[in-house]
């Protein structure tokens, strides 16, 4: 019997590179491989003496435009978790959209399963393709590798637009977050082995009640949550951290927090608690009739707020630029 879900994924991919994204394959280091939907601009075209550049040996043209790169979640990789939003980005940005380790078809050999080495790997992947500078616009578990990512690497971050996620996975808001859902363990919320389990991650995920046929959600499980499980485990293993280990990073970027209103899994409370620790460079908004999938709920809304934040950092940029060239004239 034909997966419908497996089924979809060649129109998945078709519409993307019509959008202007195209998959790309990029060896990390031996034993790490992760995988990027990059801008089809970069990608060079194919000669008679050179095949179809889908190796990861080829190297990419440089982005010509402000880049914004996607990090998913935990429940889907990237093109699943973004398609609503990369056609919305990419005439104005190029958009990098990569898979995770151990989603889509990104794998590593190391043992490390923490955000900090998905964001070290993440941020690899993006210097061998060219990324120097870029926003980044993290939901979910991608968030907490956005937050990563621009603790360790602010001279490539340059601001953060982060949707339904924390700064750290600690082990009180661990607690306090599955016992008020109603789940014993992260692993039964978001590595669900039964039609069941995955219409109860629906049912606390989305703000509106959504109803498939158990036939697609059976063929959503095998398509998409019975990869590497084993690995994915370990991944919620080593997100979760004591207290006591717990400090707030001094990001020099701006960070927006962009929320579903009605978020049951991170509370729009959070976010504004976020905002109080982070300080003045972070703000807070939250879109009405959304849960914790705000951008699947409702993208149109979602990617309005994005596009107007993305394109108030890239005015800030250029106005940054024109002040600092006007004191260099008056120096001179």
């Amino acid at each position: 019997m034909v997966n419908l879900v497996a089924a979809q994924k060649p129109l998945l991919n078709l519409l993307m590179k019509m959008a202007g994204v195209k998959t790309h394959t990029v060896e990390i280091e031996p034993g790490t491989v992760m995988n990027f939907w990059v801008p089809v601009e970069t990608i060079p075209k194919p000669t008679k003496q050179q095949p179809e550049p889908e190796k990861a040996e080829v190297t990419l043209k440089k982005p010509t435009k402000p880049v914004v790169v996607l990090v998913h979640g935990f429940a889907g990789e990237g093109i699943v978790t973004w398609q609503f939003q990369v056609g919305a980005l990419t005439k104005n940005y190029s958009v990098y959209v990569p898979d995770l380790l151990f989603f889509g078809g990104s794998v590593s050999d190391s043992a490390d399963r923490s955000p900090r080495f998905q964001a070290e790997t993440l941020v690899k992947g993006l210097r061998k393709l060219g990324v120097e500078r870029c926003t980044v616009v993290g939901f979910s578990y991608g968030g907490m590798v956005a937050f990563k990512m621009a603790e360790l690497y602010p001279e490539m971050v340059r601001a953060m637009v982060v949707s339904g996620s924390i700064l750290a996975m600690t082990d009180s808001i661990s607690v306090e977050t599955l016992g008020r859902i109603g789940f014993k363990s992260s692993s039964e919320l978001l590595l669900p082995t039964s039609v069941k389990g995955l219409k109860a991650l629906l049912s606390v995920a989305a703000h509106k009640k959504l109803w498939f046929p158990d036939r697609l959600h059976k063929d959503f499980l095998e398509v998409v949550m019975f990869g590497n499980r084993k690995e994915r485990g370990e991944l919620l293993e080593g997100l979760v951290i004591s207290n006591k280990d717990t400090t707030i990073p001094n990001f020099r970027q701006k960070i927006h927090l962009l929320w579903g209103e009605n978020d049951q899994i991170f509370q729009l409370e959070l976010a504004h608690n976020m905002k109080e620790q982070l300080g003045e460079k972070a703000t807070v908004e939250s879109i009405s009739k959304a849960g914790h999938l705000v951008h699947l709920e409702r993208p149109c809304a979602y990617n309005k707020c994005l596009n107007k934040i993305l394109a108030s950092l890239h005015q800030d940029d250029a106005d940054n630029n024109s002040s600092s060239s006007s004191e260099t004239k008056t120096t001179q």
